[in-house]
């Protein structure tokens, strides 16, 4: 059971389970965007106390000194702590929390903590993001079920969303740039503390966010993005790789994946890396499709948009993405060091995902708690098919202002019945993320994969 929301807007209109609800807007609500609305759909006024603030443009120019390349510099290293939250006095604050970060105080009283700063609304897309956000909003559409959508690119599909289904494919779409490479890896954690780092190399690219494309060919290519990750380490496991190629319409042609075994020298398709599948390397602390906090096809649960609330989340955490702190100084028992995370209160929208009947998957009911400014999935509770809270997973975000754009620079699994948890995207000792590349598509197919593989 969610406890009690506090919704801020007017949840009798918005808890629309239904796939088949027409997205589009009006151009007088469309015309909200930017002015009662931020350019994504959030609230733009601040709230009734002042302690969240009006939004007014978020990060729009990197701090003096900061040059591409760089690992990014915090722009409110002056900020100081205003309290903390600890097992002694969340319930204090409880409103404001989520069933799983309730539960991570009362699992490790001792030493989990949030350590709670100002709230800064950094959250910034560049204008061309903006523009075709608001011309989404008045032409982009579900299909088949909300299994897919048409009538959008580039921006935020559903900037004013109906159901739980256009809350959720806007987190999918949100705006990370055209393309990216990544370097840096996962850990899972045992509760003594032990861990090995997992390397990854990989390349995102983004079809849906090229400034060329159009929602018609978008949809005819029926591409939204091609993913591709290689092990880079330990040894025993360099060299595999996998390829994914994301649909738009998902019941035209679900996702297609590939992955390449260093033992066997082959490639081969790999129809199952989808849904509860374990993540690659993961010790079985996650499912493929809670990678990036959900991906991919939401046809196996019915969603439901319950509103807002006002909610503690991790945000502007520039100190855990610093090059100065190492793997060994993030990566503590039971939890990440809550010395060098940041919580701030933001307003999220509250999604609910409940398995349809017919369907299996490991986590029965999961809630997304998603930030209003970028769409980024802040907080994700799942439970198990007894209806326990089975694990808890926090994205801890920053502004890559060089874009801009909102992200994670750390997501966070806990497993509450192992007591372990898989940190994923650790690069504070590796080179920071390179938005400029621009790959090809032939970069993206099955033989690039098996080329890369025996490099």
């Amino acid at each position: 059971m969610i406890r009690k929301l506090g919704f801020i807007a007017a949840a009798v209109s918005l808890s629309l389970a239904s796939a088949n609800v027409m997205a589009k807007v009006s151009q007088e609500e469309a015309d909200k965007l930017g002015n009662a609305l931020t350019p994504l759909g959030g609230e733009k006024a601040a709230n009734a106390d002042g302690s969240i603030p009006a939004w007014s443009g978020g990060i729009t120019e990197a701090p003096s000194g900061f040059e591409v390349g760089d690992h990014h510099p915090d722009p409110f290293e002056g900020d100081e702590v205003k309290f903390t939250i600890t097992a002694d006095n969340y319930k204090e604050y409880a409103e404001f929390l989520s069933e799983g970060q309730i539960k991570l105080f009362e699992a490790y009283p001792e030493t989990f903590e949030m350590p709670v700063y100002e709230t800064r609304r950094s959250a910034s897309n560049p204008q061309s993001v903006y523009e075709a956000t608001k011309e989404n909003a008045t032409r982009a559409e579900l299909i088949e079920g909300g299994n897919g959508l048409k009538g959008a690119v580039m921006g935020i599909p559903f900037p004013v969303p109906q159901n739980g289904l256009e809350a959720i494919w806007n987190h999918i779409l949100r705006y990370r740039g055209e393309a990216v490479q990544r370097y840096g890896g996962q850990a899972a954690v045992t509760s003594s503390g032990d861990y090995n780092v997992i390397g990854f190399d990989e390349q995102l690219l983004i079809k849906y966010a090229q400034p060329e494309m159009t929602p018609e060919e978008l949809l005819e290519d029926n591409i939204l993005f091609m993913f591709k990750q290689k092990v880079t380490k330990p040894a025993r496991l360099a060299g595999t790789a996998l390829l994914v190629h994301e649909t738009v319409d998902q019941i035209k042609e679900p996702r297609r994946a590939w992955t390449y075994n260093t033992g066997q020298r082959r490639v081969r398709a790999a129809p199952n890396i989808a849904y509860d599948t374990p993540g690659t390397a993961a010790d079985g602390l996650r499912t493929t499709d809670d990678f990036d906090m959900f991906n991919g096809s939401p046809n196996r649960y019915n969603w439901e948009l319950k509103g807002k609330k006002e909610m503690y989340v991790a945000y502007n955490n520039y100190k855990l993405h610093s090059d100065d702190v190492s793997y060994s100084d993030i990566l503590t028992p039971n939890h990440i060091n809550p010395d060098l995370t940041r919580w701030e209160k933001h307003r999220v929208w509250v999604v609910e995902a409940t398995l349809k009947d017919g369907f299996r998957h490991v986590y029965q009911k999961r809630v997304f708690f998603i930030d209003e400014d970028s769409w980024q999935i802040q907080v994700a509770d799942m439970y198990d098919n007894r209806g326990e809270l089975y694990r808890v997973a926090f994205a801890y975000g920053v502004n890559y202002y060089d874009v801009p754009t909102q992200w994670s620079t750390l997501d966070v699994y806990h497993d509450l019945n192992s007591r372990r948890y898989l940190a994923i995207g650790l690069d504070n000792e590796e080179q920071i993320y390179d938005f400029s590349i621009r790959p090809r598509d032939v970069e993206f197919t099955p033989q690039a994969l098996r080329r890369e593989g025996m490099r």
